[in-house]
């Protein structure tokens, strides 16, 4: 996954960053939002507002992107039936209407979802926005040509699995049916309670057929946000938006839309968007980066300069880095070594190895901790915060290794700081206090992520990771954990392998629910009993902490995406 704020994987690995996975979000409102960070002045209309980031916002079609909340660019020119709540803090991991006038209307069994678009609603031509057009979106996302969004909706929606998009089948999908010009209804395969949550990615973005102009629509895409697309160089290298003058704010209670221009340059280098968001020289006094975290020494650097540090946001998104197990590989098919291991390791090294608790907070819980996710605080291997050595060699012994093991760490070489040669590091020396030899095999990133994503080369122990599509337990523990989404010949992200009946079970009550309250408590009861088998060693859930131009106020950071939203940002 990159960092939330430009797109999300679900192979959740890369460093998004959402990453953010665009998109993609716990701290409470005091130190996660605008508190002193541009915050002094009313916020006004009017500016250019730049954006400096690292990673090119490639493939800008809403049905090839895949992002929390339908990210954070693509989000002002996309709009979708459902988005994320704007808000600071707890409050911005809820669903909220968008193009549609509430998150869904499900039937007794959340089967089949109904919308009813909003009255007004104009692209930026001011063409009428309908729900066949939502419809068509939807359809075109499927084409081969245009892949690469999230894949839910081949197995939610009923035929959907071998569906080849509206150019190849001009019949269209029969799940999704559209009575009148307002109206759209999606017919799925087994209760989805978290519909809603899915609505907010952007292949639910209304396209024109018309306009439509295949692999090139990216170019120009039609906006239905306040935003339209004046310029896409080199891939997304550089996108300049301008106002769309049809977006009417009484349609969009949630996008601020407050600067007449947002150019957005990327393909840049990490220190040296921080070094221009640190001088705040001439336009970059107006400018964010959505992609850019502060480093340790960054961080060190800003902490010391009062001006600096109130121009500085934090967030959390949700997103947990652990130690995985393949329980099918010796000794790992022993539950005693897998405790073992997860009583010895030191977390206060490993979150010192990932930039200090500035940038990383220790975890015992695969769910981050956020009540969107039903975090469900447990310890099942306490050992404190510099681990027990002592009692791993206990259950060492028990296990039958009297005298140690050698084992062989699985690594990337990437310099993330999640799973790269600093954290297997710390884990390294943790574990030789409890006796146990590690090697440290290091991988450049594509070979890592190959290795581990497929079940025929997945070594016995490494480093992973894994964010959210929408803040709940579904999207983080399904993947991982639902013994039905094993994939023998593709990218497997189970990677303990475990298909319990008991836990298919319970994943499958709990999206009967459409009570999302009542749905989190489930989630954290369900990652409560599965930490049980120690197929993973939670370390720890990364802190954002990003500059922002000496210009910017109305910094909005919520638990969602965990980074500044820029549909709120405003420019002196």
């Amino acid at each position: 996954m990159r960092q939330p704020s430009v797109i999300v994987r679900r192979v959740a690995a890369a460093s998004v960053s959402l990453v953010v996975a665009a998109g993609a979000a716990a701290c409470g409102p005091e130190d996660s939002g605008a508190k002193g960070v541009g915050g002094d002045s009313t916020p006004h209309k009017g500016g250019t507002l730049t954006v400096l980031n690292s990673n090119p916002q490639q493939d800008f079609d809403p049905a090839r992107l895949y992002t929390s909340g339908g990210g954070n660019v693509p989000s002002l020119v996309f709009r979708t039936l459902t988005t994320r709540n704007r808000e600071n803090g707890a409050a911005g991991a809820e669903v909220v209407p968008d193009l549609a006038t509430d998150t869904g209307r499900p039937n007794k069994d959340a089967t089949v979802w109904t919308y009813t678009l909003k009255k007004g609603l104009k692209y930026e031509d001011g063409a009428p926005i309908t729900s066949a057009d939502v419809k068509y979106g939807i359809e075109r996302s499927f084409a081969p040509e245009l892949s690469g969004g999230a894949p839910y909706l081949r197995d939610w929606l009923v035929g959907a699995a071998d569906y080849q998009g509206p150019y190849k089948d001009k019949k269209g999908l029969s799940a999704i049916e559209t009575p009148d010009a307002r109206t759209i209804v999606f017919h799925l395969n087994k209760p989805e309670g978290e519909f809603p949550y899915l609505a907010t990615q952007t292949q639910f973005t209304p396209v024109p057929k018309a306009k439509d102009t295949g692999t090139k629509y990216e170019q120009h895409p039609v906006s239905s946000g306040p935003y339209k697309v004046v310029e896409n160089e080199n891939d997304g290298e550089r996108i300049v938006l301008e106002r769309n003058t049809h977006w009417s704010a009484d349609t969009d209670a949630e996008r601020k839309a407050y600067p007449d221009k947002i150019d957005v340059r990327s393909g840049l280098d990490s220190s040296v968007i921080n070094q221009r968001l640190s001088a705040s020289q001439g336009a970059d006094a107006a400018a964010v980066t959505t992609d850019t975290n502060l480093g340790p020494a960054e961080l060190a650097k800003v902490t010391g300069d009062k001006e600096l540090a109130s121009r500085v946001g934090t967030g959390h998104f949700g997103y947990t880095n652990y130690i995985a197990f393949n329980p099918t590989i010796k000794p790992f098919n022993n539950v005693k070594v897998r405790q073992a291991i997860s009583y010895a390791i030191d977390r206060s090294s490993v979150v010192n190895a990932a930039g200090g608790s500035a940038l990383a907070e220790s975890a015992t819980t695969f769910l981050p901790d956020q009540k969107s996710f039903g975090h469900t605080p447990y310890d099942h291997f306490p050992a404190g915060a510099s681990g027990d050595p002592e009692k791993a060699k206990e259950l060492l012994k028990e296990a039958g290794y009297t005298n140690g093991l050698t084992l062989t760490l699985t690594h990337s070489n990437a310099k993330d700081f999640e799973t790269s040669p600093e954290i297997a590091t710390a884990i390294q020396d943790a574990l030789k206090k409890a006796g146990i030899t590690v090697k440290l095999q290091g991988l450049e990133e594509n070979d890592y992520a190959d290795k581990i994503h497929d079940v025929k080369t997945e070594p016995g122990f490494f480093l992973a990771h894994w964010g959210a599509d929408w803040p709940s337990g579904g999207p983080f523990l399904a993947p991982i954990f639902d013994g039905r989404q094993i994939v023998k010949d593709g990218a497997n992200f189970n990677t303990g392998l475990l298909n319990d009946k008991s836990v298919n079970a319970e994943i499958d009550a709990i999206n009967k629910l459409t009570d999302l309250d009542a749905a989190a408590k489930r989630w954290g009861a369900l990652d409560k009993k599965i930490g049980e088998q120690a197929l993973t060693v939670p370390l720890f859930h990364p802190v954002y902490k990003r500059l922002v131009g000496s210009d910017i106020k109305n910094v909005v950071i919520s638990d969602w995406t965990g980074v500044l939203d820029i549909s709120q940002t405003a420019v002196k």
